[in-house]
């Protein structure tokens, strides 16, 4: 009979525990009684002679799929095996693509790597993933290819280029990993565009300095900032700072090598403004980190920035990473030796080779926080009014 809704009414089963009942327009098709619940199936047959195997698959249950619909799928199933396809695996394959997500490649990479990067270098790449890849994490991983790859690395550059290019190298340093453990057939990251960088010169002048100076509130930001235009360091170095970093005798910031940049662990002399800086902020009691709330670091950078540049007035474009450059120069201007501004910077470059590869030994302690004090003398004077000229 044709299994319709009127047939099936009418029809009288067996009473045998398990029994089908098929459809006689479209071979296979049929509706399946047992334990007295009843679901529509699909049964076809694949291969010749001995090596023909029949196959069955679910197509829903009766009566909450109606057999109009049922019989539209019965058809297409029917169409696909005509077409010498296997419904049966197909299924099943796409059952394993579902589960094999664009998310769960990242969890398993960024299993791989923990342990195998520095703290920093790991978050880096975490955020990179979770964060900035997020939209393609519910994807199967087949369907990651490199259109999906470019329209995610041309969101992420709305942000910023070198953002994107970051994103763009752990996207294929992870698809490189998975095509060597048999996760992944290719790198659909290989041939997307890279983003041209361009290099930041910016040096604020003995102005604006004294302007953003004066601009700054006695709060974590503002201190920071503060922090940040005296010593040259790196803004995750002083965000993050911590308590346990600060010497007994405030005589200096001791900086692990899980903390830095280029993995080399760094003093920082702490000059008398800097001590006045650290101790105005009061330790919390349970309480690691020097600035921020609760158990997290310092947020809130962009809201921040936004209130400071409308203090600022009109100053050109600047980011805390000038600061650094700033400071670096500022150095030189008055006269502080190249290797001993490396030695300050924790920067592994130019005499790396030479005298400033051995800038942590003791010996230079005394140079760095010379430089440091007289460096700290001239913001003073360029804060006060009492410099007045450009550098």
């Amino acid at each position: 009979m044709k299994l319709t809704a009127k047939a099936l009414a009418a029809h009288e089963w067996s009473g045998k525990s398990d029994e089908i009942v098929f459809d006689d327009d479209i071979a296979g098709f049929g509706l399946r009684r047992r334990d007295g619940r009843q679901s529509w199936i699909f049964q076809y047959a694949i291969g010749l002679g001995t090596g023909r195997i029949t196959r069955r698959i679910k197509i829903g249950d009766y009566p909450a799929l109606s057999p109009a619909k049922a019989r539209e799928e019965a058809s297409d199933l029917h169409a696909k095996v005509h077409l010498h396809g296997d419904p049966a695996i197909e299924r099943k394959r796409n059952r394993i693509e579902a589960g094999n997500t664009f998310g769960k490649l990242i969890e398993q990479y960024l299993e791989f790597k923990k342990g195998q990067l520095r703290l920093r270098s790991f978050a880096e790449v975490k955020r990179h993933l979770e964060v900035n890849a997020k939209p393609l994490h519910s994807l199967p991983l087949s369907s990651v290819d490199q259109a999906a790859v470019a329209a995610r690395l041309n969101a992420v550059a709305k942000g910023g280029t070198i953002s994107a290019n970051r994103t763009r190298a752990s996207l294929s340093a992870m698809f490189t990993w998975a095509m060597g453990e048999g996760l992944a057939a290719s790198n659909p990251v290989a041939n997307t565009n890279r983003r041209e960088e361009k290099t930041r010169d910016r040096v604020l002048s003995d102005a604006e300095l004294r302007t953003l100076w004066r601009s700054l509130e006695d709060d974590d930001y503002g201190t920071i900032v503060k922090i940040l235009v005296l010593t040259g360091q790196r803004v995750n170095e002083i965000a993050g700072l911590r308590w346990s970093e600060i010497a007994s005798d405030y005589d200096k910031m001791e900086l692990p090598s899980e903390r830095t940049k280029n993995g080399r662990a760094h003093d920082v002399p702490i000059t008398a403004t800097v001590r006045a800086l650290l101790e105005s902020r009061g330790k919390a009691k349970g309480r690691e980190l020097i600035f921020g709330r609760g158990n997290g670091p310092f947020s809130g950078w962009s809201k921040a920035k936004r209130a400071l540049d409308e203090r600022t007035g009109p100053l050109k474009h600047w980011t805390l990473h000038d600061l650094r450059r700033t400071a670096a120069t500022g150095m030189a201007g008055i006269g502080i030796q190249p290797h001993v501004i490396e030695a300050v910077l924790n920067h592994v470059s130019g005499h790396k080779g030479g005298i400033a590869g051995i800038y942590n030994r003791a010996q230079y302690s005394a140079e760095k926080a010379q430089a440091l004090a007289r460096w700290d003398e001239h913001v003073a004077s360029i804060a006060s009014g009492k410099r007045q000229g450009q550098r």
